[in-house]
């Protein structure tokens, strides 16, 4: 008997998480931390439409490869890739006040220094861009990072009023993770 994981597109239900945050047609958003998967990227890329764009950053150049190979795949030809690391202001060397949304999704944990990354959202985030965020639960799973690793929910919304974030409104974003939609302030 093997017992099967979900992985991540399984957990979120993606389409859903992204209208909480007001994702249309034409707008300009970035997935940092967008990893291998790029399901938020692919999904976001459908929502903004042709007339949209959807930068893609993640510090890892195959990452990057897998989500211009999946788009491709899907034909969605709306999407920028940008190699960057998110623990440098200015790393995503996205123009100031450029996006609409910011998507952080399972990212905000992973960094030694959250605070510059959000620093970063606010530099890029044009004036009431919002940015969405998407951590896992501090909860025992037997999948996902290590409880000792996860960020709470709190400490998420202080690191984000520290960089002139406002919250906008919390949510449960599937049975093992939180969402917390922010507004730049």
């Amino acid at each position: 008997m093997f017992l099967k994981i979900a992985s991540g597109n399984a957990l979120l239900d993606i389409q859903e998480i992204l209208k909480k945050v007001g994702l249309k047609q034409n707008m300009i958003v970035g997935d940092l931390g967008c990893g291998r998967s790029g399901y938020f990227t692919l999904q976001s890329a459908k929502m903004v439409g042709k007339d949209g764009t959807v930068y893609a950053v993640d510090i890892l150049k195959p990452a990057l490869q897998s989500v211009e190979s999946k788009a491709r795949m899907e034909k969605i030809f709306n999407i920028k890739t940008i190699q960057a690391n998110l623990q440098n202001y200015n790393g995503t060397k996205i123009k100031d006040k450029e996006l609409d949304v910011v998507l952080l999704i399972n990212i905000v944990h992973q960094l030694k220094n959250s605070s510059i990354l959000f620093k970063e959202a606010n530099r890029i985030l044009k004036k009431d861009g919002k940015a969405l965020i998407v951590e896992w639960e501090q909860t025992e799973i037997p999948f996902g990072p290590k409880v000792e690793d996860r960020i709470s929910i709190e400490t998420v919304e202080k690191i984000a009023q520290e960089n002139n974030f406002k919250k906008e409104k919390n949510f449960k974003a599937g049975n093992y993770h939180y969402g917390i939609i922010f507004k730049k302030g």
